[in-house]
């Protein structure tokens, strides 16, 4: 398989991408680093990335961000963020990667927990990582082609323990391989629709 692999230099996509060079194609895509370069909150930069690359089997998407901040103190500039990157910018990978799809093809987007339980200044990722969830349950009823889309959703990755522990106060650090099972099972199953939960919240 030809596998392009959007952000698989960051701390899941890396092992990520590990994984599945060593039986398929990986194309990694980060706005200044990986095989190749693209902003996916740029349509624009998407329509060039898939010009240059041509057709893929599957298309897996690491990236995205948002701002993490008290509700109180959050512009409407602040809300964009989120809503151009980590939403739009899936989207748009979705609208505009499935031309270059081959049927039979796979996406896979990223959200997180936060979706399900959010915590203390987490207004905008929660947000925007609930509506990836719904996109993805509809669009799954529109591809053609033999398409399929998912999405996964981890918690806290025990790689990203240091950073972000102290926003999850008592739960469980994810295990990386078990983060990466998700984005197995979404590509190499025939799953679609599917939101993949890989978390521990009780």
């Amino acid at each position: 398989m030809r596998i392009l692999i959007i952000g698989g230099e960051g701390t899941i996509g890396r092992k990520v991408s590990d994984y599945f060079s060593k039986q398929h194609e990986v194309i990694i895509c980060g706005r200044k680093s990986g095989t190749v370069n693209a902003d996916i909150s740029d349509s624009a930069s998407l329509e060039a990335l898939f010009a240059s690359l041509g057709n893929v089997d599957a298309i897996v998407c690491i990236a995205g961000e948002a701002k993490w901040a008290e509700l109180s103190s959050m512009s409407e500039e602040d809300f964009w963020i989120g809503l151009k990157s980590k939403l739009m910018g899936q989207v748009n990978l979705v609208r505009i990667g499935q031309r270059y799809l081959t049927p039979g093809g796979s996406f896979t987007l990223t959200t997180g927990i936060l979706a399900d339980h959010p915590v203390y200044m987490t207004t905008s990722p929660a947000m925007v990582n609930g509506a990836i969830h719904s996109f993805v349950k509809a669009a799954a009823l529109e591809l053609t082609d033999g398409h399929r889309i998912n999405v996964v959703s981890s918690g806290l990755v025990e790689d990203a323990v240091d950073k972000y522990e102290a926003y999850f106060p008592g739960d469980n650090p994810i295990p990386m391989k078990k983060v990466v099972n998700g984005y197995v099972k979404s590509v190499m199953g025939k799953i679609s629709g599917q939101i993949i939960r890989m978390y521990d919240n009780s």
